[in-house]
């Protein structure tokens, strides 16, 4: 650095991002489809490409594109988003020397076959809901290329849910400027937010060649399925007292249920209905009446946001941290 620079470089990494893709694996008259959304971010040896111009040293971001291709085509984990994520970041740090972290976030969109005649379907597909799967690995071989670590969040984002009962919110906090009153029957919606640590076994070595091994240890797709099941069940089965309630009745249901997964966050932002007051036409719409409202006017804004992490009891170690 120049002794004219007023600053240096603390920290530095770059990638390609919205990488779209889509796979189709045909097995007989049985096919699987994908389709991700894929972003690849790299630290490592990087920073005379910033503090000296010097291009040598940078994996173009376009050869990143054609790398998530390439692997769609050829990796033997693409239906399975984590076990993907994480045969490209490895793929990053083993491959390329100066190399030291990569980012691997996948964002899969929702394809679910259709029924007919109340069999799915072998390849004809719906998007029978916005919901996404969510997935974030770190490869880091920052202790060197013999001892890489790695971890993998699974999540999913837009799992939109509304009940018209089993909802109140009573006995809270009131100070000068509280408005709200307390009501013991309510609409509760929101989109559900989730992400969930699932930690790789020790027992086996991190390498490319070790992921089928991990795949078979760890039943990432029975994880997910049961991650969507425990937030569905307790959203809908809850008498909840409040969205923070029934957030950490949730988180503690999938630990119970999913013993793999170490730490569970949740992010619920209330999706506010307001009663409209119908009586200026002659209507009563029930307001002030217990569970008595029928029309109801969908607020876009403000809205309250609730957030919560549960974390194993026992669960050890601090984490890398990921884009997700």
């Amino acid at each position: 650095m120049s002794s004219s620079e007023p600053g240096y470089l603390s920290a530095a990494r770059y990638g390609k991002d919205l990488v779209r893709v889509a796979r189709v694996v045909r097995e007989g008259n049985v096919h699987h489809v994908i389709e991700y959304t894929v972003r690849v971010m790299l630290e490592g040896q990087i920073e005379t490409s910033y503090t000296k111009a010097d291009n040598k040293c940078v994996v173009t971001t376009d050869s990143m594109k054609n790398t998530v291709n390439v692997f769609a085509k050829t990796s033997p984990h693409v239906l399975t988003p984590e076990l993907f994520a994480l045969h490209l970041a490895l793929h990053y740090v083993n491959h390329h020397d100066h190399i030291n972290k990569a980012f691997i976030d996948i964002l899969s969109h929702k394809w679910s076959r259709i029924p007919v005649q109340g069999k799915p379907h072998g390849w004809a597909f719906t998007r029978d809901g916005e919901e996404k799967a969510v997935i974030a690995v770190v490869a880091d071989a920052t202790e060197g290329k013999q001892n890489v670590k790695a971890t993998v969040k699974s999540g999913m984002k837009d799992l939109l849910v509304l009940k018209t009962a089993g909802s109140s919110f009573e006995d809270f906090y009131k100070d000068e400027f509280t408005t709200l009153g307390e009501v013991a029957d309510r609409l509760f919606s929101t989109s559900v937010t989730l992400d969930y640590t699932v930690p790789l076994p020790s027992s086996i070595p991190l390498t490319i060649d070790s992921i089928t091994e991990i795949g078979k240890k760890l039943d990432f797709p029975r994880i997910f399925r049961t991650a969507k099941e425990v937030t569905l069940e307790v959203f809908a089965t809850d008498e909840s007292a409040s969205v923070q309630a029934t957030m950490y009745n949730t988180a503690q249901k999938l630990l119970r249920d999913a013993k793999e997964i170490e730490k569970v966050s949740y992010s619920y932002p209330n999706k506010h209905y307001i009663p409209v007051n119908l009586a200026p036409f002659g209507l009563d719409n029930g307001l002030g009446r217990e569970g008595g409202a029928e029309v109801f006017h969908p607020a876009a804004d403000p809205s309250g946001l609730i957030t919560a992490s549960v974390t194993r009891k026992g669960a050890g170690g601090s984490l890398p941290k990921s884009n997700l």
